[in-house]
């Protein structure tokens, strides 16, 4: 038949096809159902997870926690008090994973996030914890100010280990204002201090330089409770036993500058650092800062010369090195320099600041405009996040003055 009707011979064929299709189907097996959610078994299990935490018995209450996420994986409450048990248990990858997701319930909460960043710094992953921690801190931890003092903690030494130390002094610094006080403590105010990128832990009491840290760090400290005298007298002390150490004579200008306002001595001490560390830069540029800011621009025009050739990648370096030969009337060579430390730091005010005025000096108007509007665009974005207390790094920040901006809690 098929071969007299082609047609109804491909009907035929289609219908054989698709009932065998049908068929087929019918022969899967069913996809397994779920179970059925068991609200009377995870009430117990909530019950008894609690009972063991409260009694202290960690472990039974980590697999209690444990057995209910299984029933209810979005148990908001069952992931906070695992994450926070294994922490405890200094369990620090696994507690990591349950903050993450502890953190992925609740969006809008600063602690999970926060505390999955502590979690990673135990673990090493220290780029990862300094980030989680900034986002716990920006998102709040409400009145958890225990958490708020370790959360602040491990931000200064993170930010100091990348070297970024004068934000890590802010933080340290409100520390010790609210009257935490311990080594660790005072070790991180004099890695900081000291501008050495390395953790407290890395200087144990055997250190040879634990000491020269320790005094210099508490002598921080002391002022940062707003203790002038006493905070003087303890850097006295400490520049005087440890004169010829390198870095030393450097962060004791610094103090001289910054906190005593006292230019003569200060330079005096740059000049110091320069003997016991020839190829110091930042000794250079302080001292090219002091005589920029007291109008003396050619007296201090080739110590940041000198500081620019010493280390080419300093953003510091060419603004200050800019803003000498634009005071020296090189407007042309100020331009130059302005432009690198615009292209190594985009972000920074004060440089289009500087650069609005080079570029007028030099007839590029159309550009002098811009940097301006650029500079007033930056420079409010920088007040309203210091009004809401966010703190940002700047790329320009050693030797220069600055309004210390509050810590958000």
């Amino acid at each position: 038949m098929c071969l007299k009707s082609p047609a109804l011979c491909t009907l035929l064929l289609v219908v054989l096809i698709a009932s065998a299709s049908v068929a087929q189907q019918k022969r899967a097996p069913a996809p397994p159902r779920q179970p059925a959610f068991n609200q009377q078994l995870f009430d117990q299990t909530v019950t008894q997870a609690n009972q063991a935490r409260e009694a202290g018995n960690f472990d039974e209450a980590i697999e209690l926690y444990k057995k209910g996420i299984s029933l209810k994986p979005k148990w908001n409450e069952g992931w906070w008090y695992l994450a926070t048990l294994l922490y405890e248990k200094d369990q620090y990858a696994d507690a990591a994973k349950a903050f993450r997701n502890s953190a992925a319930l609740n969006p809008q909460v600063g602690a999970p996030v926060a505390m999955m960043g502590l979690c990673e710094f135990r673990t090493g992953d220290y780029d990862n914890a300094l980030a989680h921690i900034v986002q716990g801190r920006k998102l709040g931890i409400g009145e958890n100010i225990e958490l708020a003092k370790v959360m602040f903690f491990h931000e200064a030494m993170l930010l100091n280990l990348k070297g970024e130390f004068e934000q890590a002094e802010r933080f340290l610094n409100k520390l010790s204002y609210d009257n935490v006080s311990n080594e660790q403590l005072f070790i991180a105010h004099g890695l900081a201090v000291m501008r050495i990128p390395a953790l407290p832990q890395q200087i144990g009491l055997t250190h040879k330089d634990y000491e020269m840290l320790r005094r210099v760090g508490y002598a921080q400290h002391v002022l940062a409770q707003l203790n002038a005298s006493d905070g003087q007298q303890e850097y006295e002390r400490w520049v005087k036993d440890y004169a010829k150490i390198p870095g030393v004579q450097y962060a004791y200008g610094r103090y001289l500058l910054y906190k005593l306002r006292l230019d003569e001595e200060a330079t005096t001490a740059f000049q110091h650092e320069l003997e016991n560390t020839p190829n110091h830069a930042l000794a250079r540029l302080q001292i090219a800062y002091i005589k920029l800011k007291n109008k003396e621009p050619e007296a201090g025009l080739k110590f940041a010369e000198e500081a620019v050739k010493l280390n080419a990648r300093m953003v510091l370096g060419h603004y200050i090195l800019g803003r000498m030969y634009l005071e020296t009337g090189d407007a042309k060579r100020a331009v130059e320099e302005l432009e690198t430390s615009q292209q190594m730091a985009p972000d920074e005010a004060k440089v289009y600041f500087a650069l609005s005025r080079a570029y007028a000096k030099v007839g590029r108007q159309t550009d002098a405009a811009r940097a301006r509007d650029t500079f007033a665009r930056l420079n409010a974005a920088a007040e309203a996040a210091a009004a809401q207390g966010q703190l940002k790094g700047e790329a320009i920040e050693e030797g220069e003055e600055r309004k210390p901006a509050p810590v958000k809690q």
